[in-house]
């Protein structure tokens, strides 16, 4: 017999308490039944008049509801925002105000979640524009992305103006700083092409701080792909003056630098295109303390990555595509000499579009900012 649901009827307890109480208890009430609200939308039934209550607020209610914001789930963040443009919209049709001293301030405290701070911008530029794209240079290295997003729009809007206007030199500046600051890759991209048209040579290398310079071994065995689990000499000890047995012959490491603008390790330029087959490539990272960062990874085919010996993910699939920071690592890095070892395994099929084996990787802080080695 399953266990009982014990969620359920607390939830229940708590609607019905809510449902007799007075107002300010009430309301508290219906909040809590939000925030119950789990996986696979058990509570939805008891939520749907709870939420009914939130939503028949008053607008000076609209902070508090993004406040419940943090720390919840999905499921209820998603009933609380419904709740809370449901309440803007009311009052702004009947020509009522939002609490925007007190949306400014949930907005500029980042100790809230991210989404709820959006969506109190979003509620603060819906009202007065003018008062939103005064505070968004303040989120140029915003911890949340949508915000620092936002920002960096501002700053290539501001410099395609300038550039429009002829103002060459203080487009590039403009440009430039926005490149500073941006961390999303079709950003990146459309600034680096109109600083390329203003005769501005841009590394993307370095803008995005790709590890370039591996040392890098294969090929040992895939076929069927089972080399991804089968583990081979790299994975017992990092040896690069060593030789093994490889698939057919054997097999040392060689040093390699990637020239890619997009940091990609090409083990096809090296080894040639073989299929199954896996590799593995080396990098040392020097920091110059311990600090939190994390690894990320761009792959189509089948990888794992370990950081000083010890393992931290992989992917056992092929040719699924790729993307910048496809995979997100959260890592802690040693004072000093940081040893990163990358297992890329290729599979047997034929087609153009299979026969990329290859990654890309950087290290970065939970922003997106690169963090290069000290040496």
């Amino acid at each position: 017999m399953a266990p009982p649901n014990l969620a359920l009827p607390a939830i229940s307890l708590l609607f019905t308490s809510f449902c007799c109480a007075a107002p300010d208890t009430a309301w508290s009430g219906a909040l809590e039944t939000i925030k119950c609200i789990r996986a696979q939308g058990q509570g939805n039934d008891l939520a749907k008049p709870a939420w009914k209550l939130l939503a028949a607020g008053p607008s000076s209610s609209i902070p508090a509801l993004l406040e419940a914001m943090d720390g919840a789930n999905d499921y209820s963040a998603n009933w609380l925002r419904s709740a809370v443009e449901t309440i803007s919209q009311r009052d702004v049709t009947r020509g009522g105000k939002l609490p925007l001293d007190e949306l400014e301030k949930h907005l500029l405290d980042v100790r809230h979640t991210p989404r709820a701070r959006r969506m109190a911008y979003e509620l603060i530029s819906k009202t007065d524009a003018s008062r939103a794209r005064k505070l968004l240079p303040g989120f140029l290295n915003d911890p949340g992305s949508e915000l620092r997003r936002e920002a960096v729009q501002q700053v290539v809007e501001e410099a395609l103006k300038t550039r429009s206007n002829g103002d060459k030199a203080a487009a590039i500046a403009g440009f430039q700083r926005a490149l500073g600051f941006a961390r999303d890759v079709d950003q990146i991209e459309g600034i680096a092409k109109q600083l390329t048209e203003l005769g501005q040579k841009v590394d993307l290398q370095k803008t995005f701080g790709w590890v370039t310079k591996w040392a890098l071994i294969a090929p040992f065995d895939n076929v069927g792909g089972a080399g991804f689990e089968r583990v081979f000499p790299p994975e017992l000890k990092i040896d690069l003056t060593g030789e093994f047995d490889g698939k057919a012959n054997r097999v040392r490491w060689l040093d390699y630098e990637t020239r890619s603008e997009y940091g990609m390790v090409d083990f096809n330029k090296t080894f040639t295109a073989l299929k199954g087959a896996a590799g593995y490539a080396y990098a040392e990272f020097v920091s110059p303390v311990a600090r939190d960062l994390e690894i990320r990874l761009g792959c189509k085919t089948g990888w794992k990555v370990w950081l000083n010996g010890r393992y931290l993910f992989g992917r056992d699939e092929y040719h699924r595509g790729v993307e910048i920071d496809q995979y997100r690592m959260p890592v802690q890095l040693d004072a000093g000499i940081n040893r990163i070892l990358v297992k890329n395994c290729q599979n047997e099929q034929t087609e153009n579009w299979a026969s990329e084996w290859e990654f890309q990787l950087r290290i970065t802080d939970s922003l997106g900012t690169p963090i290069v080695s000290a040496r």
